[in-house]
Formats: structure tokens, sequence, C-alpha cells
């Protein structure tokens, strides 16, 4: 009995370890399997259904080339949303590009808007591109300013500006805004106006609560500044000119006058301070008086002027801390005129070595 057991598991064995028998079994079924695949109607469309997909990529990528699309400039397209290469040519995106050429786009904008939000040309042409046009030429009555609106952000064009941009007007208007302010800020940032109503109405009554006048230009601007930055951001901001010497009311009333200086990067923040506090020896109070300061480039008017300031108070020619905010706030004709032009005989080829800052800044 014993002996049948054993003679049994051994042929057991033997059949399993006939390596020669698995390749032949799997190859077999392999060759069966794919005989079926290729033989299938299924499987005998895929090639069919790959070219179709890379004659419509050729279609799509010649349709952008012929608007003025350049091969880069598709790259970039394609890259920020795929999807475009799947998309019907002649259905879908050729009449979203006739029509922004028949409202008065040139081929050089509706490359630029479109290239920097590509995937507006996902959203329905008549369910929500025209009438978003509409809606905006409706509330400004001018096609050239709903232009200048669309080529700020094209994103506009694929949302329901009914329940977004209309109720924002309205909780506006309600608090006395007026509709030139309203106006002036959705044409230049139309963004903000896209918000949900119920959070852009808890950052309207927060700048009310800060003190702005609802029949100002800066209202609108300290709404837009709020709705742009999280909590913690504005308490990074808060955190870096307190380490400036502000204090808390400086803080506040800078915001008031110049609500762009919360909107400014904390690097930049600390190199207009570190300049005029460290390198021009002013209190840190000169940029909370006047806090648009901080809003000017560093590059290209702060050192430059920052130059002839330093230049002008070895010279004796002006006292050290003459007022800042008219050296380095004037328009650029006014500050030649002022700063530069009395002192030619007394400092040769200044005006030249302030201009060739100019051009430094510009490389």
């Amino acid at each position: 009995m014993e002996g049948r057991k054993k003679k049994k598991k051994k042929k057991m064995q033997n059949n399993n370890g006939d390596l020669g028998f698995l390749p032949f079994f799997f190859s077999t079924r392999y060759f069966s399997t794919s005989s079926e695949i290729v033989s299938s109607p299924k499987s005998a469309s895929l090639p069919s259904h790959a070219a179709k997909l890379e004659n419509n990529r050729k279609a799509v990528i010649a349709l952008l080339a012929n608007h003025g699309f350049s091969q880069s400039q598709i790259s970039d397209v394609v890259k920020r949303y795929p999807g475009i290469l799947s998309a019907n040519p002649e259905k879908t995106l050729l009449p979203k590009l006739s029509f922004f050429q028949s409202k008065g786009f040139s081929s050089p904008e509706i490359v630029k808007f479109l290239r920097s939000n590509p995937w507006s040309l996902r959203a329905s042409l008549n369910k929500r591109i025209i009438p978003a046009f509409d809606y905006i030429q409706a509330v400004f009555g001018s096609e050239e300013k709903t232009l200048a609106v669309i080529k700020q952000f094209v994103g506009i064009l694929v949302k329901d500006l009914r329940i977004s941009v209309g109720p924002n007007i309205e909780i506006l208007k309600q608090i006395g805004v007026p509709d030139s302010n309203i106006l002036r800020y959705l044409q230049y940032q139309p963004r903000v106006f896209l918000k949900n109503p119920i959070l852009f109405k808890e950052t309207v009554e927060r700048v009310v609560e800060m003190g702005f006048n609802p029949q100002q230009l800066q209202f609108v601007v300290a709404v837009f500044a709020l709705r742009s930055m999280t909590k913690s951001t504005w308490d990074k901001k808060v955190a870096v000119y307190r380490k400036w010497g502000f204090s808390e009311e400086e803080i506040r009333l800078s915001f008031r006058k110049h609500p762009w200086c919360m909107m400014r990067s904390e690097d930049k923040i600390n190199g207009v301070m570190d300049f005029f506090v460290n390198k021009m020896g002013f209190n840190s109070s000169v940029a909370a008086r006047r806090p648009v300061l901080l809003s000017l480039s560093l590059k290209k008017r702060i050192f430059p002027r920052g130059y002839v300031y330093q230049v002008l108070v070895s010279k004796g020619l002006i006292k050290k801390h003459h007022n800042p905010l008219l050296f380095f706030e004037s328009p650029e004709n006014c500050f030649i005129e002022k700063f530069i032009n009395p002192h030619k005989e007394q400092i040769p080829g200044l005006l030249e070595s302030y201009e060739q800052k100019l051009m430094d800044s510009r490389r």
C-alpha cells in the first residue's frame, strides 16, 4: 500500500517538475488568446481608434497654428489643458475662436488670454461664454470695456455671472459704493467679484468695521486685498511690520491709506524697510505715514533715486532726511527737474549716472 502511494507521489512530482510542460502550456494559451484578440471585431477597431485620435490631435494643432499660436504656445496650452487634443476642432474649438475674433479680439490677444487660461475653451459657447459676454456688456454698456475685462481674466466667461458677480455688485451698491468705483474695479480685478456672495459680504462688512469709507476707491481695493489672502498670510504680513517697529495703530492706518501695502510680499516689505531704515537712516514711521513707498519698485525707483539722494547729501546740497516722500514719489520728469538739473554744475555727470542706474535696473 505504502509502495503504491510513494509510486503515485513520485509520478506527480515528475509531472510537476517537467519544466518543458509549463512553457508549452502557457505559450499555447498565449497564442490562443492573442489570436482571439486580433480576430475579434472590437480589437480590430483599436488601430482605427488610435488613428482617429492622432488625426484629431493634428487637426487641433493645425487649427491653433492657423489662429496665431506658435509651437511653444501650443505646447503650453496642451500642458495646461491636455483635453484640448480630444476636442472636436471644427464643432467645439473653431466656433469659440471665431466668436472671440468677431468681438474684436486680435489674434495675439486671443493667444495671450487662452494661453494663460485654456480651460475656458471647455465652456459651452451658447450656454456660458455668450451669456457671460452679454452680461458683462450689459453691466458696462460698452463693448470696449467688456473686452478689457476679458483680457484681464478670460476665466470670467466660464462662470454663471448672474449668481456670482451680480449679487456681489448689489452688496457693494447697498452700502453706498459708487457705481463708478464698482465698474472700475470690476474692469481691472474681475476675479474678486467671482467669490461666493456669502464670503464676499463677510469681507465687505470687515472692511466697513476697519473704518474705510465706501465712497472712496480704497474701499473696494481693501475688499480685494482681504479676499486675496488667507488669515495666516495676513498675520504673517502684520508680523513683518511689527518687526520693523510698526505699532498696531500704524499698521491699521497704513492699510487704510494704501491697502496695497498688505499685498506686498514679505521679501518686498523687508527689502524696502531695510533700505529706508538701515541704509538711509530713516525712522520706520516714514513708511507708516506714506505706505505707498512700499509699492514702489526697489530696482527701478528706490535704488536709483537712493543713489542720487546719497550723493546730494554727501555734497551738502540737501539736508539728511530731506522730505523722502517728495524725493521718491515724484513723477520721473519732476524728479529730474527738481533734484538733478539744479545741481548739474556742482555734480557733473549726475544725470548720466542716474540714467545708467535705471538702465541697469532693467537688465
